[in-house]
């Protein structure tokens, strides 16, 4: 009997481990002209910056860190090496992901190769970025016309950035629709269109696979969405 209960033993922490495994993510990488500071891996825990897992590096720019990921989600590599921590945002899940970097230029000079939600953000943001730029340019011409007192130009530069905000706001939804069989979906929803039309909202919560709709920023979404409706 005793020998029945050390085998059933063995083979319950054996799947565990397996189990354990299967979700494990790995973020490795190296941090140029890195000479002394510390790692953490964090992510948000119930509106709180968590901390997962460290690394102190002392003469090394190369690092490994580990968690297990139930579901992908938004994780930070935060270098602590000055008076102000600096944060490379991620989409982590289960697998590895390689983050390089240089320690001058930490939180812009990043490259990241990770898992599909990873590719679709670092793509996403690649067009946001352009969106940005083209805001930043109808904000200044916006403060021109506005010292110069010019009401015509004003309306009609005010008319080009609310037309601008429709489009970035059909853009991710659409993007978020085409690729709805990933978590980035409903995490593009939370983040780019919390404040969007809820006919938006509803338009990407309705395309998410069951998969994703489990997920936890499925779950979010819907929960958002509900608290939305219920308030009006």
């Amino acid at each position: 009997m005793k020998k029945i209960f050390i085998s059933l033993l063995i083979v319950s922490v054996f799947y565990g481990c397996s189990s354990d495994n299967e979700n494990l993510m790995t973020v490795k990488g190296t941090i140029d002209g890195l000479k002394k500071g510390t790692l953490y891996l964090q992510k948000i825990e119930d509106t709180l910056l968590i901390s997962i897992d460290s690394i102190s590096l002392n003469g090394v720019n190369t690092f490994e860190l580990e968690t297990v990921v139930e579901s992908p989600e938004i994780f930070y590599l935060t270098l602590n090496a000055t008076n102000a921590p600096e944060r490379i945002l991620f989409f982590g899940e289960p697998g590895l992901v390689t983050i390089n970097s240089r320690f001058d230029r930490f939180d812009t000079s990043f490259k990241i190769s990770g898992g599909k939600n990873q590719q679709l953000l670092s793509k996403h943001q690649e067009m946001l970025r352009q969106f940005n730029d083209r805001q930043l340019e109808l904000i200044e011409r916006n403060f021109k016309a506005t010292k110069a007192k010019n009401q015509l130009l004003n309306a009609k530069v005010q008319s080009e950035y609310d037309q601008l905000i429709k489009r970035r706001y059909l853009y991710t939804t659409n993007y978020a629709v085409q690729n709805a069989d990933y978590e980035i979906a409903p995490y593009l929803a939370l983040t780019d269109l919390y404040n969007a039309n809820i006919t938006l909202l509803d338009t990407i919560n309705n395309s998410l696979s069951d998969k994703v709709r489990q997920s936890k920023y499925g779950k979010k979404l819907d929960e958002y969405i509900k608290n939305i409706k219920s308030a009006k």
